[in-house]
């Protein structure tokens, strides 16, 4: 009777090493599992490792200004011949590409009539000088030069003289021709206009110079112009040389030297 006894008293302590070993199975499961969560990697962010610092744009700077250092060694009065030869540069420049322009001029002379006063000539001279580009008394000028009312009265200037009856036409064009047919036909038309009215001012205007077609361009030419630049580069390197701000005076080498000690000092030593 104590064999069949002790045969479920064996399996009872193997199942009971069956648990522990489950047990610890599941403990060394959960301790793994634990381990593992403690161990799993934080995720970070990379410094940024970009260069904010100006030192590296300041080298970049004296880099590329590393050849111009021997112009700021040179004596200050160098400033102005070189204004004077860029000025002289860009005027003898705009010289030569300038259109040339040509400038004619006719003359129309006020008449006064049998019973008229000579000096009323010379009132009306100045009057029709002064309407001599309006439209009204241009009529059909603009037709005949083959240009628009605007455009002739903008190439064309009228004077007249103090002293004489007299009316003089000048017209500007790119082409000598083309001068001397808008002068002409602004004259034309002024003495066409004056006749109209002759008989109420008893004066009326004659023509008396054609003009002619200009044999050289009364623009500036390219040495003027170089010459106008010469000054004008001059006068204003003169003028940078008067506002630029003198050079700080340069410290002596050693240890500064100390004033002369004021009287007060003195008498209290």
């Amino acid at each position: 009777m104590s064999a069949p006894s002790s045969a479920p008293s064996g399996t009872t302590t193997s199942s009971t090493k069956s648990s522990t070993k489950s047990s610890g199975t599941a403990g060394s499961t959960g301790g793994t599992g634990g381990t593992s969560t403690a161990q799993t990697p934080s995720t970070t962010t990379a410094p940024d490792t970009t260069d904010t610092s100006p030192l590296p744009r300041l080298r970049t700077r004296r880099t590329l200004l590393a050849p111009l250092a021997p112009l700021t060694r040179l004596p200050r009065w160098t400033v102005l011949p070189v204004c004077a030869a860029l000025g002289a540069l860009a005027g003898g420049t705009y010289g030569l590409l300038q259109t040339p322009e040509y400038t004619a001029t006719s003359y129309v002379v006020a008449v006064p009539g049998a019973k008229a006063d000579p000096a009323t000539a010379l009132g009306f001279a100045q009057a029709y000088g002064r309407v001599a580009t309006q439209l009204a008394v241009l009529g059909d000028a603009p037709i005949a030069a083959g240009v628009s009312p605007t455009e002739l009265q903008d190439r064309v200037k009228v004077a007249t003289s103090p002293d004489a009856p007299m009316i003089s036409v000048s017209a500007s064009a790119d082409r000598p021709g083309d001068a001397a047919t808008l002068a002409n036909a602004v004259s034309r038309a002024l003495t066409t206009s004056a006749a109209h009215t002759k008989d109420s001012t008893r004066v009326k205007l004659l023509p008396f110079s054609r003009a002619v077609a200009p044999t050289a361009p009364s623009s500036l030419s390219a040495p003027v112009t170089a010459l106008v630049g010469l000054c004008a580069g001059g006068l204003l390197g003169g003028l940078g040389l008067l506002v630029r701000p003198r050079a700080a005076a340069r410290t002596l080498p050693g240890g500064a030297v100390p004033g002369p000690a004021s009287a007060e000092v003195r008498g209290g030593a």
